[in-house]
């Protein structure tokens, strides 16, 4: 048969070296066993924030002296060459994805867009308007071009760029200041109503939603000296946006289709630094994905889950101030001692929109390697002497 775009999943027997990069034209391949940490760990005592980055989709494996399988995600597109793919086929051909919370190519949001894209999937975004001017010069610039590779070695497509601030949700929500800054002038209907309503006049309806936002201004601030203002920012920006998202979305999705979210442990777990109410609008997201996940899919047949994503270096989780440190401690201390990459978050992001996962619904998904399972860092000194198996050995 002839073969589009589209993801698929198979299984592959490696060969037996000590060290391979899997490179294969208009393929990508992703495997279980990822080389082994060489950089040296902090010993550290809290966990890793939600961040956002996006890493080239070559990535280096080491080989086991025994053979075993390889779980392997391949991206084709390439049409018109007649053959065969085995394995199943995460295919989003004819659907349309709005991602909302795109303004830079290393963040979650970007590699979800290219997995989606790579599945075959019309891509639409949403811009905070601040940032939509750089990040439109950027895109007419070729800026992101490196980025934007897919596995067949075809540029990712963005048919539309939409500004955004999901902060309000129509346009007499919007403060007298707002409406005077110089950051917002030159654009206009941007708050999610009317982005909704322009979706659907551009283009009639979608089928894939994601949430892929947040914003907590007291951020580094505990918790006891949040202000009540600062608190609210948090819960407003980071959970009920998606509420405001799907709400005017869910009339324009087509039956059966996804929506997706992105969480982060501080949800169910104490992190230090992660303060300013960030971690109580991550609880407030993960319980309303489930509300939601019952009422979109009894009134409109749509899935709804949220992805719980590991730390990873991106500008935006920079800001928080220690990301760095956090990636050292998943390293160190996660069942799979690997650093994280985006596209790993982007490729559990086209399963969960595709007809693989069509029974899969207010549902939190871990993406971090593991590190949600664990009690304890291991990388105390008071488990020195206990032997703990490691990729290092």
């Amino acid at each position: 048969m002839a073969a589009a775009s589209a993801l698929h999943v198979a299984t592959m027997r490696p060969c037996l070296s000590s060290s391979r990069r899997i490179s294969m034209p208009g393929a990508t391949a992703f495997a279980t066993n990822f080389k082994e940490a060489s950089a040296s760990w902090k010993k550290l005592s809290s966990t890793c924030p939600v961040s956002s980055s996006f890493q080239n989709f070559q990535r280096t494996f080491t080989s086991s002296s025994v053979k075993y399988n390889k779980l392997v995600t391949k991206a084709m597109s390439e049409p018109g060459e007649n053959k065969t793919v085995s394995g199943l086929s995460i295919d989003l051909r004819g659907k349309r994805a709005f991602i909302a919370g795109v303004a830079d190519d290393n963040g979650y949001g970007w590699a979800i867009a290219k997995s989606l894209a790579a599945a075959g999937a019309e891509i639409l975004v949403g811009t905070w308007v601040p940032a939509l001017n750089i990040f439109e010069t950027s895109l007419r610039r070729g800026k992101f071009n490196e980025s934007s590779i897919l596995p067949d070695g075809s540029l990712m497509k963005i048919t539309k760029v939409y500004p955004l601030d999901a902060v309000f949700d129509n346009p007499e929500d919007v403060p007298e200041d707002i409406k005077a800054n110089k950051r917002y002038a030159g654009s206009s209907k941007w708050t999610v109503q009317e982005v909704a309503e322009s979706v659907k006049e551009d283009f009639g309806s979608i089928d894939i939603l994601v949430h892929s936002l947040a914003n907590g201004p007291e951020v580094s601030k505990p918790l006891l000296e949040t202000s009540r203002k600062g608190y609210l920012a948090a819960i407003s920006a980071s959970s009920y946006s998606y509420i405001s998202l799907l709400k005017h979305f869910v009339p324009i999705m087509n039956p059966g289709g996804s929506s997706l979210s992105l969480t982060y442990i501080a949800s169910e777990r104490v992190i230090p630094g992660y303060g300013g109410g960030m971690s109580s609008a991550k609880s407030a997201l993960e319980s309303d994905t489930r509300v939601l996940a019952f009422e979109a899919g009894r009134k409109h047949k749509i899935r709804v889950n949220t992805i719980s994503a590991g730390p990873l270096s991106s500008r935006a989780a920079k800001a928080i101030g220690f990301i760095d440190t956090m990636i050292e401690y998943s390293i160190a201390n996660a069942p799979l001692e690997k650093e994280l990459s985006a596209d790993e978050v982007g490729n559990t992001a086209a399963f969960l929109a595709s007809p693989l996962a069509s029974a899969i619904t207010g549902a939190v998904i871990y993406v971090d390697n593991g590190l949600n399972t664990m009690g304890v860092g291991v990388d105390s000194p008071i488990f020195k002497e206990l032997n703990i198996p490691s990729s290092k050995h």
